[in-house]
């Protein structure tokens, strides 16, 4: 069956609701809509306004009710309509969501899925193409991940909506729309392990979310050079799966880090410091990285040369082999 990743993280939302009358899904535009890129889409219809509906346009209180119902029992699944509408919301992640459990010594738990559409490559207007990824995973409390592949789109929709704790999930809005052949339901990895996605000999190549298929486009590419590059694929960015990374690493010698989201502080840079760390006899060459640049997001116009490409991969790839 040809199923699209909009289409896999819907039927996770729909399964877990199905299996827990406590799953509530509500956000802007989430119920009859069925989101503005339809990832809700029927799923009012099948469960009824009580537990599919439309917010006020105030992220703010979106994620203010979710701790709330959390805190009475409830596993709310709430959605920020774009990844430049969660600012206004930023007080209650990082200074409410994020801590409960830890400020009442874990008798409080927030089992909270926000899920985020993020990144660019959509020709979008101001404020609907953000890559505010580091924030979040700096966040000490959230759990961050990001889908890379179709049946990650629905498990790690599951997984994230059993969990415990906060999970954010970063979903590649540019990758709504790519097909996999998949029966629904299915089990990948857990929720914070990385994969290798291709073996290689040369460079390890990481990235995640919608950087994944490029990184991929990138080792085919590589080909016709005679390189021969390891794509792992991090699907969580807090916590990060250290082990996975090291292991990789430890075959190829060479690593670049892949990202939309600036290079200044960016997720590269703390995967560049723990290899670095854990793994630095190893290392034929430095850790590059492959990322957006230290601006503000681009107009559409501009966006195909702010974001991460083929080639500025394997510009980084061939620096990293020149060693």
């Amino acid at each position: 069956m040809t199923v699209t990743l909009a289409q896999a993280i819907n039927r996770g939302i729909h399964d877990a609701m199905e299996a827990d009358d406590r799953v509530l899904m509500f956000g802007e535009d989430v119920g009859k809509l069925g989101g503005v890129f339809r990832v809700t889409d029927t799923l009012q219809e099948t469960f009824g306004t009580d537990r599919v509906y439309d917010t006020p346009l105030a992220e703010s209180g979106i994620i203010g009710t979710a701790i709330g119902l959390a805190m009475y029992g409830f596993r709310p699944v709430a959605e920020m309509q774009f990844d430049g509408f969660a600012y206004p919301a930023f007080e209650q992640f990082t200074s409410h969501l994020a801590k409960m459990r830890n400020r009442s010594r874990g008798r409080v738990k927030l089992p909270v899925t926000v899920r985020i559409p993020f990144g660019g490559g959509i020709g979008a207007v101001e404020h609907h193409s953000e890559s505010p990824e580091t924030y979040w995973a700096h966040t000490a409390g959230l759990k961050v991940v990001s889908p890379g592949t179709v049946a990650d789109g629905y498990a790690m929709t599951r997984a994230a909506i059993a969990a415990d704790d906060p999970v954010i999930v970063l979903e590649p809005k540019r990758r709504y729309w790519m097909k996999d052949d998949l029966e629904l339901p299915v089990t990948t990895e857990p929720l914070h392990k990385a994969v290798v996605r291709r073996p290689g000999t040369d460079v390890t190549v990481v990235a995640y979310g919608p950087m994944l298929k490029t990184a991929m486009e990138a080792a085919d590419a590589a080909e016709e050079e005679g390189w021969s590059l390891e794509v792992v694929d991090l699907r969580s960015l807090s916590p990060i799966d250290t082990d996975t990374l090291v292991a990789s690493l430890q075959r190829t010698g060479r690593m670049v880090v892949v990202h939309e989201a600036a290079q200044s502080l960016g997720p590269a840079a703390e995967i560049a410091a723990r290899m670095q760390q854990e793994a630095f006899y190893h290392l034929e060459a430095p850790i590059l990285r492959a990322t957006g640049y230290d601006t503000p997001y681009p107009p559409a116009m501009l966006e195909e040369f702010w974001l991460p490409d083929v080639d500025r991969i394997l510009d980084r790839v061939e620096e990293a082999l020149d060693y």
